[in-house]
Parts: structure tokens; sequence; C-alpha cells
């Protein structure tokens, strides 16, 4: 593969961006534009209850005001979503699903405890564990590994502000330029808490009980909050007891006017059971058993993960910047198929600048950024007896870089129409040793591969009113694989495989705003892709990682819509009112022509995904909000597409009552029907073919049965 020169990454991206600004400056009229401030927020779900408006008009350089963030996100030319805390603050959010179940396009999923499939335009779509091609943030600044995998345990939905969705080619502005996109967790400062102090408590089915805290303070240039969630639960089935310990602060300091840093400190502890995967039949009749290899290798997931992060802002004449770092360590002891044993650490640098300037009397806004980051990891492998370490099978080293170079430009070429252009460089390496020398894996095995490449991207944006947009654009994305997919194992042995980066083309068309009652949020889009990385599990039932292959070409297309309407204000004459929301995520991922596929569907995710949600909100502080959740058709469970699990209809109930000093109480009454479905898959290429056909066929994971949660929460 031919490389680029790291020392021209920046150069060429600028001067590619200054040109395109320069040559669409000479041929407009010479007159000023002042841009139209958006207000619009999409079709957000209402908030359920009143809600605090602490931090909406408030906050730091390191950290805007929550008014500011909805802005940036939603003056993106593309597909995106924000999500203020204060929609479910008061309301039971354990998981990321009760986070982001009301965004469109964000396919979110619950398997077992904390574990979950996240996948945005289908990223990652075959997988049946962790992430992939999505890039997870906190407050801007990088989550996952070296390598690009990432997992969803460190994220405490009690410990956010807000959520902003990029969604592809469109997060470019943070330099993530895959299939996915990224999604950014902000977490609070005491700038932008919404109270000084927070205490909460809730509970429910399955054992589970949850204690929350929250405490912030600002004293001169110095700021600081500090949160912790601990939970504990037995889980719907036998063998998924889990224990999280979630700890988070920051810690800022004004330096001077416009320049401020800030100091992230976590520490995150995981104790999970797994329960495994079973057979169809078992999941839709005996939904709380486990897996037989569950029990007997006593399988579970213990991490442990430390993050030291910091953000250093900059006021200049033009524009700020921010110069982020971080480190993280993160230690996984894991019995499945064998007793994986890892260590390792991620640590990087990012500057990134943003401004508004005039080009030729014309406004402009530029992003430019550079990012690098690598990591090192120490993988072991044992024979797994009951869940602890029997004989060794595996002692390899894991190295991973990444150099980055991204820039994007917006110029208002018209009062209400901008060209946005931008581009990313990359260069990452990935290095594999496997020292060898055991009697299940007696072979030395080096693997080394580097991939590069330029993702460039080019839109348009209308904004005919303040709160009416219209976009399109183009973007090119790549997936650069991970250890996951590099470092392939089966039951006999452990092989570096250097694949194909994943690239395509994605085109895609929208427009989000309101009118009075009705809000919108609507994009078509269309990702034509090569080398696509698609999984399948050797033996879901013994838990062994997916083996992945490239697909020479696929096809991914779809919608991403919700749309709210205001039914009723002042319904009975009081100031309340009744909305109704609808979201749909439509699915069309297939293969295109494939030699072993031809055009089936790629497994994994539905074809269909809507909620239908009604909300009643009282001025008193009370809300009731039921809710549909439905599959009108389950997904495949294998490439061959000869299995399908059934569609399902899951009816929900949310209600509380916020007081006037700062007390909420909160109810959550979830699948009232006792539905029995499929939650997730772990895809299989046929499941006809498989040993003992599709009926002995363990690899689906049931969904949760009925159950109730309540809360108190205390804010002073």
């Amino acid at each position: 593969m031919h490389r680029i020169p790291r020392a021209d990454l920046c150069a060429a991206l600028s001067l590619a961006l200054l040109a395109s600004t320069s040559t669409l400056a000479q041929t407009a009229a010479s007159s000023a534009v002042t841009l139209p401030e958006l207000s619009v927020s999409g079709a957000a779900i209402p908030s359920a209850g009143p809600s605090s408006t602490a931090g909406e008009n408030s906050g730091s350089v390191t950290v805007p005001s929550v008014a500011r963030q909805r802005a940036a996100v939603n003056g993106t030319v593309g597909s995106v979503a924000f999500v203020d805390a204060a929609s479910f603050q008061n309301r039971y959010a354990n998981t990321l699903r009760d986070v982001l179940k009301d965004t469109p396009g964000v396919y979110v999923q619950e398997r077992y405890g904390q574990e979950l499939r996240l996948s945005v335009r289908g990223s990652g779509i075959s997988r049946g564990f962790h992430l992939r091609g999505l890039e997870i943030l906190q407050d801007g600044i990088p989550f996952n590994l070296a390598d690009g995998s990432g997992d969803f345990y460190q994220i405490d939905p009690l410990a956010l502000r807000s959520v902003e969705v990029y969604k592809g080619g469109n997060a470019l502005t943070f330099g993530a330029t895959t299939l996915g996109g990224a999604v950014n967790f902000v977490t609070p400062t005491a700038y932008t808490a919404f109270a000084p102090n927070i205490l909460r408590l809730d509970g429910g089915s399955f054992g589970t009980i949850r204690e929350h805290f929250q405490v912030s303070r600002i004293s001169g240039p110095v700021d600081v909050l500090i949160n912790g969630t601990v939970t504990n639960a037995n889980g719907f089935r036998i063998h998924e007891t889990q224990r999280t310990q979630n700890f988070n602060a920051n810690i800022g300091y004004r330096l001077a006017p416009g320049v401020e840093t800030r100091f992230y400190i976590g520490a995150y502890l995981t104790d999970q059971k797994l329960p495994g995967s079973v057979t169809l039949g078992s999941a839709l009749t005996t939904p709380r058993l486990p897996s037989l290899a569950a029990i007997t290798g006593n399988q579970s997931r213990q991490v442990e993960t430390e993050r030291v992060a910091n953000r250093t802002s900059l006021v200049l004449e033009v524009g700020k910047l921010d110069i982020d770092t971080w480190a993280i360590h993160k230690s996984l002891y894991h019995p499945i198929f064998q007793v994986i044993d890892q260590d390792g650490w991620t640590y990087g640098i990012s500057p990134h600048w943003a401004g508004t300037f005039e080009v030729g009397g014309f406004r402009n806004d530029t992003v430019l950024g550079l990012r690098a980051f690598a990591g090192q990891n120490s993988a072991f492998q044992f024979v797994n007896i009951a869940g602890n370490r029997g004989a060794q099978t595996l002692r390899a080293l894991q190295s991973a870089s990444n150099y980055e170079a991204y820039g994007e430009n917006r110029f208002w070429f018209l009062p209400d129409v901008a060209l946005m252009t931008g581009a990313k460089l990359f260069s990452s390496n990935r290095t594999y040793s496997n020292k060898g020398g055991f009697a299940a894996n007696p072979r030395v095995q080096f693997g080394n591969v580097t991939y590069e490449g330029v993702n460039p991207k080019i839109g348009l944006l209308w904004q005919p009113l303040p709160d009416i947009q219209v976009f399109g654009d183009v973007t090119r994305s790549r997936d650069v694989p991970d250890f996951s997919d590099l470092v392939q194992q089966n039951t006999l042995n452990t092989t570096f495989v250097p694949l194909q980066a994943q690239r395509a083309w994605t085109y895609e068309a929208g427009s989000r705003g309101r009118v009075d009652r009705l809000s919108w949020d609507v994009t078509l889009y269309r990702s034509e892709i090569r080398d696509e990385l698609i999984n399948f599990s050797i033996n879901p039932g013994l838990n062994i990682p997916a083996a992945t292959f490239n697909a020479p070409r696929t096809l991914h297309q779809g919608v991403e819509a919700a749309v709210s309407l205001d039914i009723a204000r002042d319904l009975t004459g009081i100031g309340d009112t009744l909305a109704v929301t609808q979201i749909w995520t439509h699915n069309d991922f297939r293969f295109v022509r494939d030699p072993a596929f031809g055009n089936n569907r790629i497994a994994g995710i539905p074809d269909d995904v809507l909620r239908t949600v009604l909300s009643y909100v009282h001025p008193s502080g009370f809300y009731l909000s039921p809710s549909v959740d439905w599959v009108p058709r389950g997904a495949f469970a294998d490439h061959a597409n000869t299995l399908q699990v059934p569609g399902y209809a899951l009816f929900n109930i949310q209600t509380g009552m916020e007081f006037k000093n700062g007390v909420a109480l909160f109810a959550d009454a979830r699948n009232l029907t006792d539905e029995r479905y499929i939650s997730d898959i772990s895809v299989v290429t046929n499941a006809r073919a498989t040993a003992g056909g599709a009926a002995a066929l363990a690899a689906f994971y049931p969904g949760n049965g009925r159950s109730v949660f309540a809360g108190i929460r205390a804010s002073f």
C-alpha cells in the first residue's frame, strides 16, 4: 500500500479546504452575510415533566452551555441528533438503550446486563459482541482503544449532561470517518450541572438496585464536579448477576480570561456473569435459562478501566483552540471458551481549532484538527476450568498507532446556503506478535499491516428559516479492522488474518425542523461499500469470538425518521400538553452479487424498527408516557437467509412527578404483556448447515420479560 508522508498530512488538508473557499469567494457577490441562529432541536421526545434549565445559559471555555452544544450539533451539514439529559434525568435510565432509544437511525438493543448491540447505519452489523465502526467519545475525547474497538460499560447514563450523535461521515468534526460515525457523551461540569447536589436511588425487577450521587462546586477560577453510581442486579436470566461501579470527576481552572484547563478522571469497574446464547426454541419458551457452556465454564466479564484526560482551551483572536490529551488503562479477565486475560494502555493527543471569519465578505466556518494516538495490549489466554485459568494457550502483544489530520469548512455563499467541504487523511498501523510455545499454540507468528487513505466530504446546507434546515452530502468512510477482526481464533489455534479496510461512499439527504406544533428529523441515505467487515460465529453456544471476512460488495441504505406532533395544548385549560412521536428506522442491508450469498440480506439487524410514544405533561410536574416498541419482522440469523426470528411488539408505560422542592418520583413498567422475543443474535453463515440443523443452533439472546422499576431523585 502506498504511504502518505505524515509530515504532509496537515498541509495538504489545509490547502484543499482553503482552495475550495477561495474559488467560491471570487465567484459570489461581495456582500456580508449574517447566519441566522438555528434554534431547531430536531424531533426530540417531549420532556418527561418539567426540568431544570440550569446549564442552558452557562458554561465555560472548555465546555460550552447546553444551548451552545445543541446549536453546534444542528449546524452540521448532515444527519445528526442531540439528546439533552433533561429528557431522561427523571426517568429510569440504566443502559445506553434508555438514552438513545428515541434517536432515529441508532439501533441499540440490550443483550444482557450492560452488554448491548449499538449500531448506526449497519456499523458492525453482524458482530455479536462489543463495538465496531462507531467512535465513542466522552467530552469530545476518544474512549475507544487505539485499534478502534470499544465498550459501553464505562458510559454511565446518570453521569451525562447531553449526547451528540453524528451519523456516518458527519462525525468528521471529531476526526471520525467510520461508516457509523461517532457518539459523544458529554458529562456535566459545575457550570452545566442540573443542581449543586444530586442524590438518587432506584431499582426494581430482577433484583436491581442502584445508588447515585453528584456534587459540584464553583470557587473563584476553580470548578469541581464528582459523581458516582453503584449498580447491583441479578438479571432477567439465570447466571446474569452484575455489579458495576462508575466514578467520574472533572476539575476546571481558569488560567486567564479566555484560557481554561480541565482535567477528567474516571474509574469504571464491571463484574458481569454471562448467561450465553441459546437455541431459538429455548429463547422463546424458557428465556431465563442460560446456556450449558455458560454454567460449566462460569463465563463472565470482569473489566477494570481507569481514564485520565485533559482539555486545555484558548480563545484566540479568531476562533478557539482545544488541546486534548488522554490515557486509558484497561484490564480484562474474561472466561468464555477460554480465559481471555488482557491488560493494556491507550494514549493520545489531539489539537483542534474551530473559528469563524470572513472570506471576500462572506461568512466562513472552519474546523482543523490533528490526532495522534496509540496503544499496546498484552493478550494472554488460558484453558477455562470453571472460570479459572488452566494451562496457558496464548501469549501475544497487540500494538496499534494512528496519525490523522482532518478539516471541515462551511462557506456561506448565500445568506441561507452553505457549501461544506472536508477531508481526513490517516495512517493506521496494527502490529501483532504471537510468542507461541504452547501445546495448543506452538507456532510463533508476527503480523504487521498499515492502512492509509483520504476520506473526503462535500455537501450543501439550506436554512430557509431559523427553525428549518435541508441538507445533502456525499462522504467517504474507511473502517480499519481491530484486533478482534485481525486475530481470529477457534478451539485449536489463534491466527493473524491481514484483512482489508472497509471503505464506502455514502450519499444522504434530509431535513430537520419545526413548524408550529410539528417537528421532524428525516434522512435518507445510501452507502455503497467495498470489503465490508462481515462477521459470523464459529460456535455461538461456546461463546467463541466471531470470525471476520471481507465481503467484496455490499449495500447499506435506509431511512432515519422521527416526527413529533403536539396534539393538544392546554388540554384541560391549565397548560397541560399531549404529544405523539413516531420514530422509524428502516434498514436495507444486503450483499451485492456475492459469490457465496448473492443479494441476500446481511444478518443481525431487522429491516424495520418502530417506536411510538404518547406523552402527557401537566404543569404541576406530573407526566404519563405510554409507548410501543415494534419490530414487524425479526432479523435473519444467518447470511444464507434460511432462518429468521419472529417480530414482536412491546408495550411500556413511564410516569412520574417532579415537585417544586427538587424531589422527583418516577416509575417505569416495561414489556407489560410479557412478550417472548429475541433481542439479539450471534450470526452464522448458514443455520441449516450447522451441526444438528437450525433447531440446534445456539445463537439467540432472549429479551427481558415483564419488569417494573421505580426511583426517587433529589436535587438541591
